[in-house]
């Protein structure tokens, strides 16, 4: 069986989620500010998965050809981003630096996570592992991602000082590390036994679950410097709805 978000295509990580901790809903309201549409030119589809606290914005886009590409949009400049012979790329996670995160396809089904800082592309595979993603990055530069080793589970993985470390929420089959904050603040999703998925966030060496009340699914994907977690969730009525879990 395939379990969990790693069995996705490229394009549909960009947009992976799941969480536990029951909160009081947010009251629906208009959004101030300013929208900006934008495409990468001649592109079929944009996807903006990471921004920078400077506005720099990391994301994926296919071609007319319906090829599969990573790009950075900074400055108002579009550049695309494809690891270097490989037929697919994504860009995932940017961070303060301007180093980006992703993933990369090789042979149909080979996929490897990816380093691009100044300039320079490192490839980010666990060892042992049949498939590796990197997610998200940190200022200090530590990578969350997942990877699927002999089992064909995805499991959650922290890459920091050159160490990995594998990230498994408690009695779940599956995990998926998303995002991370300055301080080290992972958060993702998991499945249970039961193949739903929940949010999680670890923090401190301890885990919670993350569920929006209701929901039939939760995901987290990102966490701020504050702890502050935004993510989406699915209802009985088939539709995905975005969340803000604000901290205390």
């Amino acid at each position: 069986m395939k379990h969990g978000k790693l069995y996705l295509s490229l394009f549909q990580l960009c947009l992976l989620g799941a969480i536990t901790t029951a909160f009081t809903p947010i009251p629906a309201r208009a959004q101030s500010g300013s929208y900006m549409s934008f495409d990468f030119p001649g592109a079929n589809k944009t996807i903006a998965s990471g921004i920078s606290p400077a506005g720099d914005i990391a994301g994926s886009y296919f071609d007319a050809n319906g090829k599969n590409h990573g790009f950075l949009l900074a400055g108002g400049e579009f550049t695309a981003i494809d690891f270097p012979g490989a037929p697919a790329s994504n860009a995932i996670g940017i961070n303060p630096g301007g180093d980006i995160v992703g993933a990369y396809l090789i042979s149909g089904v080979e996929v490897h996570g990816f380093l691009l800082a100044g300039g320079q592309f490192t490839t980010i595979d666990v060892p042992g592992a049949t498939l590796t993603f990197a997610f998200g990055i940190s200022p200090g530069g530590d990578i969350v991602g997942a990877y699927s080793g002999a089992d064909r589970r995805p499991h959650g993985l922290l890459l920091s000082a050159g160490q990995f470390t594998a990230i498994y929420f408690p009695g779940a089959v599956d995990t998926n590390a998303l995002g991370i904050n300055p301080r080290g603040d992972i958060v993702g999703a998991y499945e249970d036994a039961d193949l739903k998925t929940h949010g999680f966030l670890l923090s401190g060496g301890q885990f919670t679950s993350i569920d929006f009340p209701g929901a039939s699914s939760t995901t987290a994907l990102g966490i701020n410097a504050r702890g502050d977690i935004v993510g989406h969730y699915d209802r009985a009525d088939a539709k995905i709805h975005g969340f803000l879990l604000s901290k205390q």
